[in-house]
Formats: C-alpha cells, sequence, structure tokens
C-alpha cells in the first residue's frame, strides 16, 4: 500500500512479474476492495498464482518508525513480515516508509546471529560491471564492527551474483592509510584481520565507479547521500544530452544518429532498472523498492528477491558469519 504512487504501480509490476515468471506466486498484502479493483482492470490475469491477504491499517510515507512499530499492528507492511515469518512466503517486496520497514523487519524478523545492525544494500553500475554498495542508509551512524559485518554481507551478496572473492573496499576520502576518521580506520584493521575476505583497501568515490571493487562499505549517512546523487547525476547528464540534440538541425541529425546508443546507455544506467535494496542480515529476505519508483522499478525490485530466494541468501549468510565472526 506504499510507494509515492501507491497500489497502482506496484499490482501492474506483480502482474508483469507474474507473465514473465511462470513459477512466481505472489501475495498483495493490503485493503482487499482496492486491489481487487485494480486487478481487475488489469488483462490476463493468473489468480491461481496471486492472492490478497488483508490488512486494515497503512503506513504513511512520513511515519515515524516507532509508531508505526507500536500503533499500527494491521498495518500491510506488518502483516506482509509476518507472513515471511510464519513461512507463508518466501520474500517481501516494499516500496514504503524505509525507517517503518527497517524497523518492523528487525522486530518481526529478528537479526542472523553475529549482526547487530542490518544493512541496506544495491548495486551500482560502474565501468566493469557493478558494485554491491552499504549501507545506503538503514544506519546513519555506525561503528567499526558494523562496517565489518556489512562488508562480510556484502561480499556473500556479490557472490550470489557469481562474482569469485569479490573485492572488498572501505570508502574514504583518500587511498593512503593516513586518511579518514577514526571509524574507518578501525574498520580498516578488523577487515585485513577477517579470515576469508578478499580486503583491498580504501577506495575513494571516483573509484567506486572505475570498478576498483566489487563491494564497497561506508556508513548509511555516506552511503544515501553518494546514491541519491548518483542517481541526480544520471537524471541530469542524460536531460543535458538531449538538450544538446535539439539545440539545431545539425544536433538533431548527429543525435538521430546516436539515439540507438544513447537508449542502450540511458536502459543500461537507468535507475529503474538497478532498483530494489536489500536489508541484509535479516532472518528473512526484505526487499525496499525506491519510494518513487513505478511499473518497471517494482518489477526490478521483485526481480532481486527472487535471485536471493534461488540463492537462500540468509542461508549462506548465516553460514559465512558462523565461520568468520562466531
Amino acid at each position: 500500500m506504499g510507494g509515492d504512487f501507491g497500489p497502482r504501480s506496484i499490482v501492474q509490476a506483480s502482474i508483469a512479474c507474474l507473465s514473465a515468471t511462470p513459477s512466481l506466486h505472489l501475495t498483495l498484502v493490503g485493503q482487499p476492495s482496492l486491489l481487487e479493483e485494480l486487478i481487475s482492470g488489469q488483462s490476463a490475469v493468473d489468480r491461481s498464482r496471486l492472492s490478497i491477504t488483508p490488512a486494515s491499517e497503512v503506513i504513511t510515507m512520513d511515519e515515524k518508525p516507532a509508531q508505526a512499530l507500536r500503533g499500527k499492528p494491521d498495518s500491510s507492511m506488518r502483516v506482509a513480515l509476518e507472513l515471511l515469518r510464519d513461512d507463508k512466503v518466501q520474500a517481501c517486496v516494499s516500496a514504503g516508509n524505509t525507517g517503518a520497514l527497517m524497523a518492523l523487519s528487525r522486530y518481526v524478523l529478528k537479526t542472523l546471529p553475529g549482526i547487530d545492525r542490518p544493512a541496506m544494500v544495491a548495486a551500482i553500475p560502474t565501468q566493469r560491471g557493478y558494485c554491491q554498495l552499504l549501507d545506503l542508509g538503514a544506519n546513519v551512524d555506525c561503528s567499526a564492527e558494523h562496517l565489518l559485518q556489512f562488508a562480510i554481507m556484502g561480499s556473500v551478496a556479490a557472490e550470489t551474483l557469481g562474482i569469485v572473492r569479490p573485492r572488498v573496499a572501505l570508502l574514504n576520502i583518500g587511498t593512503e592509510d593516513i586518511k579518514g576518521n577514526q571509524q574507518v580506520k578501525l574498520a580498516a584493521s578488523l577487515l585485513q584481520q577477517a579470515r576469508g575476505l578478499n580486503y583491498i583497501g580504501f577506495v575513494e568515490g571516483d573509484g567506486l565507479y572505475r570498478g576498483e571493487a566489487d563491494v564497497v562499505v561506508c556508513d548509511g549517512f555516506v552511503g544515501n547521500i553518494l546514491l541519491k546523487s548518483s542517481e541526480g547525476l544520471a537524471t541530469m547528464i542524460a536531460a543535458r544530452i538531449e538538450a544538446l540534440f535539439r539545440q539545431n538541425l545539425l544536433s538533431r541529425v548527429v543525435g538521430a544518429l546516436a539515439m540507438p546508443l544513447m537508449r542502450r546507455l540511458q536502459a543500461d544506467l537507468a535507475p529503474a532498472r538497478h532498483n530494489g535494496a536489500s536489508f541484509l542480515g535479516l532472518q528473512g529476505i526484505v526487499v525496499k523498492s525506491h519510494g518513487s519508483a513505478g511499473v518497471q522499478g517494482f518489477q526490478s525490485a521483485i526481480q532481486r528477491a527472487l535471485i536471493e530466494i534461488q540463492e537462500d541468501l540468509p542461508r549462506r549468510l548465516h553460514g559465512r558469519l558462523e565461520d568468520l565472526l562466531l
């Protein structure tokens, strides 16, 4: 029921995913009358794979996490997480209030042994492919121990995408050992001592986009600013290029010739294609869709959840954490 566009785009994305993935079953959690109305407006819906679980309350996008946790026991977000806890579904995908989703996820699902706080991770396009960046905003203040836990979880997440011995780096203001605050320096010492972790040292922001690491770790304050700045920069560059191609006749001719390549580039960098941040460290799979994501973006979030189900990510994380932390 959450997100900037409400359930309409979520219903459309869900039906599109059902068509694309014959083995997929989806449960929509929310107000049945509204959801049924939205479903009835779509064609060729396989209702044998699409069910509705009622929830009478909705958590607003500006609601405080504590209020959502204590004051709305029948919210769509909480009911969805309880379905996951009770093994009635294998993953939860939400476009709702991020803080509320994190608070409810920790309360309902609990964290894996050895993990103090879950972290949000997403794939960032680079010159060499993709980089797993975490934390993206779930934890504004982090200790060195938290960053170590994030690094381990990010490394396992990268392995599920087929990367062998992922290169793990700490985001810093320089690559020299003397650079950075005390928290980052302490984290670097812990990562150097971690068995089985391919830690390569510090990386700067430009190094992230050059593909110098497969996993980049930072606190949620820095990570969220980096993510939102990157999305804004990609949108601005695309708009500026489009405006240049429209300036005069010659520009329009050049633009027409370059358009196929430009469309490929825009598709590769489009935030919607990479939408879906995983909450790593929980005893269950939870994927947070961007609140402003449309149909294509929410489809990407569902696809991310499917990959984590296929890779049994929580079990793999638990095994690695036992090896490295416990």
